[in-house]
Order: structure tokens, then sequence, then C-alpha cells
């Protein structure tokens, strides 16, 4: 008997396990936001000395996506490209830092969480609320 079923059924995970790879990875877009965005830094990344190490000597770099070319015609289409202009519009939103992650946390500024209220406190103050509610009610 063969087998009786298709082979990769499961598409999208092989799609997961591609995208995590680490040989593949590039800057973040935070970094790029933070770090090669700045005008003095972006001036120094587009006008790079030859580097033989790097695609295209290092010549034809694209700041926004992190990435070398081999040559201008390649970089100038990438410009064009869905993929350039997703990460243009992504790098327009502000960067992801440390002091809103804290606050998603429930931190506040000294790195501590805010003091919760104790059973008693809590029952004081419900009972003061709720004598005061039924005096309003009387009046």
């Amino acid at each position: 008997m063969g087998r009786l079923r298709r082979s990769r059924t499961h598409k999208a995970i092989r799609d997961i396990h591609r995208a995590s790879r680490t040989r593949a990875r590039t800057k973040d877009l935070d970094q790029i936001q933070l770090i090669d965005l700045d005008p003095k830094n972006r001036a120094a990344l587009e006008a790079q000395p030859l580097d033989f190490e790097k695609p295209g000597l290092a010549q034809h770099y694209c700041v926004e996506c992190a990435k070398y070319y081999e040559t201008e015609t390649a970089l100038r289409s990438h410009w064009k490209s869905k993929v350039h202009k997703r990460r243009c519009r992504a790098l327009k939103e502000p960067a992801y830092t440390i002091e809103e992650s804290e606050r998603a946390a429930g931190l506040d500024r000294e790195g501590k969480r805010p003091s919760t209220t104790t059973s008693s406190t809590w029952m004081a103050t419900t009972a003061s609320s709720t004598a005061s509610a039924v005096s309003a009610a009387a009046a």
C-alpha cells in the first residue's frame, strides 16, 4: 500500500519555520527608527566605503529595509516594490518603547506595581459610599 494522503498538508507551518531562521534575520523596526534613520547615520550608511564582503561592494543599500543590493537597478526596483512600501509604512508608526511596555504590564515609573487596596480599606470606602448614597436617597 502507498501513502493515502498528500504530503505537506500544513503549508503555513513551513512558512513559519522559514521566517524564524536566524540567517535571514534583518534589523528590527525600532533599531532602524532610532539609529539608522538619524540623518547623520543615514548619510554614513548611504555612502559606505567599498567592502568586498557585502553584496554590490556595499554601494547600494536600502536604509529602511537594511538590505544591500548588487546593482543600482536592483535597488531602484526594490524602492518600487510592495515590500519596501510596507516597510516604510511600518516605520512611520512610533517605536514601541520600554516605558510603554512597562505601562502595559502595569508598572509605574519606579518599576513597581501600584499598591492595591486591602480588603479592610476597600470595605470602609464602599460602606461610606453606600451610606452617602442612602442619605442622598432619603433626602
